[in-house]
């Protein structure tokens, strides 16, 4: 079900946000603590090159006696890539320095032994930053479920009671003798509803599909004779080749619907809608004032300007996914195509 997706989704995002945000703070923290035990650790060979210098005693740094340098700072560590070492005075000569190194692979393996037990101290932290993240998401999105489940509940109410007084009227405006303006407005303002209501019926279950076959062209030109009229000031360009599917009809309706609205809603003032139907493909083609995230336009609840709910193309996405029939959307300048690929549910 569509809200129980979203409250997942909800709880994912917040799961995920909560944890990297705590893992970039303790990244953050141990890697400085890293630097800070480095350090230590040099300072502690320091020192005790230091006082091996007084009574060289010991196995664990080795001396050498070398020429004395020019420009050379005593009782400083230094690197190379061979050792860790500091250069002392020899006592009575002046030509030459002691020097007391540490082999750097040693301190490589030393550095290693500290890194690794900040690495599983890090390991268990994010453990516990995990089952926090956890606990703390669900908490945190307890009221948005209690919320979800009652707009749950009050939207399958809306959809229950709307489907009597709708179906009660739409039979009604079929019984009235004669055929008025004003009537077929009415006809066609209580089946837009309709379709809004199947629409949210689509949209809170997952449906069975009826595959049966039908005609295409017989359904497309039912969705443009309710659409034209309401939206007589755009050019209409139509080319159907009539194709024998098999899918659901009233969800292929359902589809069709839902693209020519958007193509008329969003449409310029002295615009156009062209439809082209053969037997692999159906392309709706309209003029509009450009999208600016094509790629986000089947995402639920998207939507570029302030009318509608954000509904209407997922719900084509979705079920044009459950009916095997690929959509796909091109934009070249202000002219928008989108394409539903019929090949896979022709009738040979």
């Amino acid at each position: 079900m569509a809200i129980k997706l979203s409250e997942k989704e909800s709880l994912l995002k917040s799961f995920i946000l909560f944890f990297l945000s705590i893992e970039l703070l303790l990244g953050f923290i141990f890697y400085h603590y890293e630097k800070i035990e480095e350090e230590h650790l040099r300072e502690s060979i320091f020192l005790e090159m230091k006082n091996y210098s007084l009574l060289l005693e010991g196995d664990t740094y080795d001396i050498d006696i070398i020429p004395k340098p020019p420009h050379t700072t005593l009782y400083e560590l230094h690197q190379d890539t061979q050792t860790l070492h500091i250069l002392t005075p020899l006592p009575q000569n002046d030509q030459d320095l002691l020097k007391i190194f540490y082999p750097i692979e040693a301190y490589h393996d030393r550095l290693e032994t500290i890194e690794q037990s900040l690495r599983r101290e890090f390991l268990l932290l994010s453990l516990i930053t995990m089952l926090l993240s956890l606990l703390f998401s669900l908490y945190v999105l307890h009221p948005l479920r209690e919320s979800l489940k009652l707009l749950e509940v009050f939207i399958k109410d809306i959809i229950h009671d709307l489907n009597t007084p709708l179906t009660s009227i739409l039979l009604e405006l079929k019984m009235m003798d004669g055929q008025s303006e004003e009537v077929e407005s009415i006809t066609r303002s209580t089946k837009t509803i309709s379709m809004l209501h199947h629409n949210l019926d689509n949209y809170l279950k997952e449906l069975t599909y009826e595959q049966r076959q039908f005609d295409t062209q017989q359904v497309i030109e039912e969705q443009i004779a309710f659409f034209a009229p309401m939206y007589d000031h755009l050019e209409w360009r139509v080319t159907l080749y009539n194709t024998r599917i098999i899918s659901d009809k009233n969800a292929f309706a359902r589809i069709l619907y839902n693209l020519l609205s958007n193509a008329c809603k969003y449409n310029q003032a002295q615009g156009f809608v062209a439809v082209y139907a053969d037997s692999h493909t159906i392309t709706i083609t309209n003029s509009s004032y450009g999208i600016k995230h094509p790629s986000r336009i089947f995402q639920r609840f998207y939507k570029e300007h302030e009318r509608g709910l954000g509904i209407g193309l997922h719900i084509v996405q979705k079920l044009s996914a459950q009916l095997n029939i690929p959509t796909s959307i091109s934009l070249e300048d202000t002219t928008v195509t989108i394409t539903l690929d019929i090949s896979k549910v022709t009738f040979e």
